[in-house]
């Protein structure tokens, strides 16, 4: 019985792929690479196709014996989901819709869903628990808790049980160093920072110094890839074990500020790393911070790499050892 990861090839999909064949699961990757890159993958069998492609989909559960999804194919870019809505609607919801179809027509029963802190919006609590009001500011957001809505129409209907998981910050890489975080567009923090020892920048900008924080800059949750991974499985395992849909935060549970993260990475790398206060941007929250406690709980998680230190270290490991990424 297989596993089917659809996003496989991205960054937080292939650190999927590498725990479950590393836990001894068969493992079938669906991906487009549009964005993802196929070297990422380090085993298994891959399919190459869009999950709106419904013939790539029936092949694909038609020549394995999958027993489970877990969906990461989505574009994630939240600058772009705002100046292209249409683009995330059609491909983050049509394509899940596709898949939920044809999980149903070949009856499979588990889906564990790769959500976001996004779909949160602007947080009413510090930390953010599961219970909090959903009010997407972007369509990024928007268009991960349609699928959620979804899911839970297609577990009332058709049976379909979904676990939806709403993590932060993904950060860090393999501890083999061997796979890591390569966008074509970089956006996130740590890589960003990174750049800058790798001559890749002159210096890393600081949005804003005047938040209501200890030292006026942005918190946020940071959650190593593997934990990411590790929890996905033990979801797809409560499921199997015939218990109901549920959807969990993940995350650190501490925040750390934007200058924290520089002076780490100072630290790690043992570069000066220069860095410039800028204006705020529009729309950042001073503070978001994640309650992993229920995940903790029921699904019996537990975080190995949650030291800011060792998340840098990783992801300082991979991009200090492919400075182009997957690019030779």
């Amino acid at each position: 019985m297989a596993i089917l990861v659809c996003g496989g090839a991205g960054y937080i999909g292939s650190h999927m792929v590498a725990h479950l064949l590393e836990q001894g699961k068969e493992v079938v990757t669906l991906d487009n690479f549009c964005t993802g890159h196929r070297e990422a993958i380090v085993g298994g069998k891959v399919y190459e196709g869009d999950l709106r492609d419904k013939a790539i989909l029936n092949k694909t559960f038609t020549e394995n014996n999958i027993e489970a999804v877990i969906d990461f194919a989505a574009y994630s870019l939240v600058g772009e989901s705002m100046s292209d809505p249409l683009k995330y609607f059609n491909n983050n919801i049509s394509g899940t819709i596709s898949l939920l179809e044809a999980m149903k027509d070949h009856g499979v029963k588990y889906i564990v869903f790769s959500s976001t802190a996004a779909t949160y919006g602007e947080p009413e609590n510090i930390p953010i628990i599961e219970d909090d009001k959903t009010f997407p500011t972007n369509a990024y957001g928007e268009s991960k808790l349609c699928v959620e809505k979804i899911l839970k129409w297609c577990d009332s209907a058709y049976g379909i049980k979904y676990t939806a998981l709403r993590y932060f910050n993904a950060a860090g890489a393999h501890e083999s160093g061997n796979i890591g975080e390569a966008h074509n567009t970089e956006t996130h923090l740590i890589p960003l920072i990174l750049q800058v020892p790798l001559n890749k920048r002159e210096k890393i900008m600081i949005y804003g110094d005047d938040y209501n924080t200890e030292d006026g800059t942005c918190i946020r949750d940071y959650i190593h890839v593997s934990d990411l991974a590790s929890a996905h499985l033990l979801a797809v395992e409560r499921l199997m074990r015939g218990e109901e849909s549920r959807i969990y935060n993940l995350g650190n549970g501490k925040g750390f500020s934007v200058k924290e993260v520089v002076e780490v990475a100072r630290k790690v790398t043992e570069e000066d790393i220069k860095a410039e206060i800028s204006e705020r941007r529009p729309g950042d929250p001073s503070v978001l911070i994640a309650s992993s406690d229920k995940a903790i709980k029921e699904l019996n998680w537990k975080p190995k790499f949650n030291s800011l230190e060792t998340i840098i270290g990783s992801a300082w490991k991979w991009h200090s050892t492919h400075p182009n990424g997957y690019n030779k």
